[in-house]
């Protein structure tokens, strides 16, 4: 070996290498490596994701409680047309409520189809600006003769007082200077209000399968016909808190109240008062009528009597799981006196 020369030695070498290689092939041992490294590869991608994004889209997406899913789904339009009346009459009436006035004008035909014509909302002239009787009656002459002007009949202007309102001081002096104005002032109870609530804002055709809500600052009316019958119950205010009463106490009894509510009347819902204007008003499309309101807790809101009218509208939500809750723009408690008079 030492005679050879470098070339040779190299030679010898490579021969060497690569007798070794192919006996090392002929017992499979490179055969037995690639094989190794396909099963290391499978057994990696069967349990190990290649990459955090890979993780994420195998995910199985968590599961949605009921209740979210009812909350975050879109609302759906409420598609009714209310009769308008043939030719007919104009009538006013003011509302003397707990937190202001009410004032509306309506046309009205021989077969009780209205329509309203003029309305303005939350005037609080029942809690500023009437110290005196005087202050009173230029406040009642201005609403008057605003309707008057209008077109409405003297005859035709009707005073109604809310059961809400009815145990405010002030109320007693209103009462007084339109008495001496020979105006009469109609004082209801919160079953009137009911009913007269419930004749105002439900269709006939929605007699057997819907119950109305009329959610004020005094009280809050629950209603529904039974054949010819109409129920109506009394519940809290959205003053409530002025009371000193809690929130959980109040949902529970309007909850238990609501549940009262025939199981076949609870799929829709028709809801007016003062702070279902303020809900309708976050959701209303363009001018329509009826604006069917978001689930409550779809609402933030900071004011305490919005806060606690919200806490009333999920009790009754809650209790009766109805599909829409539709607010009316035009109805009121004191209309549905107006469809009652002779």
């Amino acid at each position: 070996m030492q005679r050879l020369t470098v070339t040779g030695r190299l030679l010898i070498t490579a021969l060497i290498l690569a007798a070794l290689y192919f006996g090392f092939k002929y017992v499979g041992g490179v055969d037995l490596l690639q094989s190794l490294k396909a099963k290391n590869e499978e057994t990696r991608t069967g349990n190990e994701p290649a990459s955090p994004a890979a993780a994420e889209s195998s995910a199985p997406e968590s599961a949605t409680p009921a209740e979210e899913q009812a909350t975050d789904s879109p609302k759906q339009g409420f598609a009714y047309e209310a009769p308008v009346p043939k030719e007919g009459k104009l009538k006013g009436v003011v509302e003397l409520g707990a937190s202001g006035f009410n004032s509306f004008i309506i046309r009205i035909d021989a077969d009780k189809n209205w329509k309203l014509e003029k309305a303005e909302f939350g005037n609080s002239l029942v809690l500023e600006n009437m110290a005196t009787d005087e202050d009173v009656r230029i406040g009642l002459k201005k609403y008057i003769s605003t309707m008057l002007d209008y077109g409405v009949g003297g005859r035709d202007i009707h005073f109604v007082v809310s059961s809400g309102a009815v145990k405010a001081d002030v109320t007693q002096k209103i009462i007084r200077v339109l008495k001496s104005l020979n105006y009469t002032v109609n004082t209801v109870t919160p079953e009137e209000e009911g009913r007269f609530g419930l004749r105002s804002v439900l269709p006939t055709e929605f007699y057997g399968s819907a119950f109305v809500v009329d959610i004020g600052s005094g009280n809050t009316k629950i209603s529904w016909k039974d054949g010819n019958r109409t129920t109506a119950l009394e519940t809290y205010g959205s003053k409530y808190f002025q009371e000193g009463k809690s929130d959980s106490d109040v949902y529970s009894e309007v909850k238990a109240k609501a549940k009262q509510i025939p199981s076949d009347h609870r799929k829709t819902c028709f809801i007016i008062g003062g702070v279902p204007f303020e809900l309708a008003k976050a959701v209303r499309k363009g001018k329509e009528r009826y604006t069917v309101l978001d689930a409550p807790s779809a609402y933030k809101l900071e004011n305490a009597k919005s806060k606690a009218g919200l806490n009333i509208y999920k009790a009754i939500a809650d209790a009766t799981g109805a599909e829409q809750f539709v607010f009316d723009w035009d109805a009121n408690f004191t209309i549905g006196f107006l469809l009652e008079l002779k």
